[in-house]
């Protein structure tokens, strides 16, 4: 009989911490915490474990990765603004050899051309943007059906 995988790590990066403070048009009125909160509410009803992870600075995002060995079957990662250029972040996601689905609470394909490039998208199994805070349900799904198989 294999193991149950089910312990999904949930990242938020550099600004996360200030939704419901950013612009709500573009991202929604939710708070951080208020955001967990339903993403746990939607892992627990997949069967899914969630753990949470929020950080302004790139190095403890790093090494949060870093750390993710024995600890997590699959993550979601919202970067932020790292998204688009942290190499230092893509080698570590590299590293740690997880299932992974990047998240962006924005359509970020129709915003500043710079928006559109992602340095970490070629590492992850799925890219969920656009769909405000229903789109971590949907990498939630994706991530259970890539643990179950």
């Amino acid at each position: 009989m294999s193991p149950v995988r089910n312990r999904i790590e949930v990242m938020h990066g550099v600004n996360l911490d200030q939704l419901g403070r950013r612009d709500p048009e573009i991202y929604g009125g939710l708070t951080l915490d208020e955001l967990e909160l339903q993403i746990g509410a939607d892992a627990r009803a997949l069967g899914l474990v969630p753990r949470f992870f929020r950080t302004n600075h790139e190095g403890e995002f790093v090494e949060r990765l870093h750390r993710l060995e024995g600890l997590a079957d699959g993550v979601i990662l919202n970067p932020g603004a790292w998204t688009h250029y942290s190499y230092a972040i893509r080698d570590a996601l590299e590293l740690a050899r997880l299932p992974a689905v990047e998240v962006h609470l924005s359509d970020i394909e129709h915003r500043e051309p710079w928006r559109r490039h992602s340095v970490l998208s070629e590492l992850c199994i799925a890219r969920v943007a656009g769909q405000g805070p229903a789109g971590y349900r949907r990498a939630l799904e994706t991530l259970r059906e890539e643990l179950a198989s």
